[in-house]
């Protein structure tokens, strides 16, 4: 089992190790006082990622290549030179188009800056890859690197997509590749989130893209766009390692399940509520993922004020709700998107909030232990 844990929280990265005698204790802390948005463990090679986002001074990587030895920086992911903007492609309103030629007049939207803001999502490569990483970024950008780290390209055949002149923020300003998923059968199958964007597919490493949403709905748009795939606002993408046909959306609009890799999606719903932002799936157990329900929109806490964990085994037929071990109303601790983890047994657990709650669960989410409640806001968590 996994018995090491990394939590990316605003004031930096915690480890945490689990043995025996001790059960889980805090090993070591790095990059304190510093954001850490997102980190990454290695299994091919047993490097370790941490990207900051240090607002002024910008966005940093770090590599750790072994236990024990030090961190050093890596390259981020840089954006080309950015065009002169064409108002005649700008959307009015991010995510709705200009209309035709009426004589209304139009204000053009300002386009998104080519310039990283964050480091939200990064992935390896397959086990046929050494030293493929991929990463998500705000504003949109997905990004390749074949080195480990030490360059990084651009995905031009997604960024430069027409359909992408569309994509807005979801939480953001600008929109954001938060998920990201390579088929454990095929490295070239790659599937991507985009909060606003859908989600999109490439079969050949990149070279071309597909949006595959169908069946998600956006209750937030017009009637006429709430089908659009290229609008739908995934909060979070999950693929099971072992039946990878079998992938979880949490979206704005509630749960979806898909049983073909994505290409179709058929809307759940749960109680307490189908709105949450994190969604983890079992690594071998097509049919069983987990969420953390909140009020919709504009509350985004638990639902009465009391954190659950809910749980389906059936492909989403029937949800379980657990709170045993988890705090009882009033608590008003959200989950964000990377804030719940899976480890590669499905039996354990581990879930940050923005509160600085951070609980373990050694029986399939069905129970739960508090480790601590003092902790920093909480970005993501990691199994190693």
């Amino acid at each position: 089992m996994n018995d090491q844990l990394l939590i990316g929280t605003r004031k930096g990265l915690l480890m945490l190790r689990r043995d025996s005698a001790l059960g889980w204790h805090q090993e070591s802390v790095h990059f304190l006082g510093e954001p850490v948005s997102m980190t990454l463990a290695d299994p091919r090679d047993g490097a370790l990622y941490a990207a900051l986002n240090l607002g002024h001074f910008g966005v940093k990587l770090w590599r750790r290549r072994a236990r024990g030895v030090p961190w050093e920086a890596c390259a981020v992911p840089v954006y080309p030179p950015q065009p002169e903007p064409d108002p005649s492609r700008e959307a009015a309103v991010p995510g709705v188009p200009i209309p035709a030629q009426t004589g209304d007049a139009a204000v053009a939207a300002p386009p998104v800056p080519w310039s990283l803001q964050q480091i939200w999502s990064m992935e390896t490569g397959g086990a046929d890859e050494p030293g493929v990483l991929w990463a998500g970024t705000l504003p949109g950008g997905l990004f390749r690197s074949g080195d480990g780290g030490a360059s990084w390209a651009l995905n031009r055949p997604l960024w430069d997509r027409p359909e992408r002149s569309e994509w807005f923020g979801g939480g953001y300003d600008v929109p954001g590749i938060h998920s990201i998923c390579v088929d454990p059968h095929d490295s070239r199958h790659v599937t991507v989130a985009v909060s606003c964007g859908g989600v999109w597919q490439t079969r050949d490493g990149g070279g071309n893209w597909a949006c595959t949403a169908s069946g998600m709905v956006a209750d937030y748009m017009p009637p006429e766009r709430r089908e659009d795939g290229n609008i739908q606002d995934p909060h979070r993408l999950a693929q099971c390692a072992g039946h990878p046909h079998a992938m979880w959306v949490q979206h704005h609009g509630g749960i979806f399940r898909s049983g073909d890799a994505g290409m179709h999606w058929q809307r759940l719903q749960a109680k307490p509520s189908s709105f949450g932002f994190a969604v983890a799936a079992h690594p071998r157990r097509p049919n069983t993922a987990w969420f953390v329900p909140a009020d919709k929109d504009a509350c985004r806490v638990p639902v009465d004020g009391k954190l659950v964990v809910t749980r389906t085994r059936d492909g989403g037929v029937s949800f379980e709700a657990f709170s045993e071990g988890l705090p009882a109303a009033p608590s008003y601790d959200l989950i964000y998107r990377h804030g719940l983890a899976v480890d590669h047994t499905g039996e354990r657990l581990a879930m940050g909030s923005t509160t600085g709650g951070l609980w373990i669960s050694e029986s399939g989410g069905e129970r739960w232990k508090l480790f601590s409640a003092h902790l920093p806001p909480i970005y993501c968590v990691r199994f190693v």
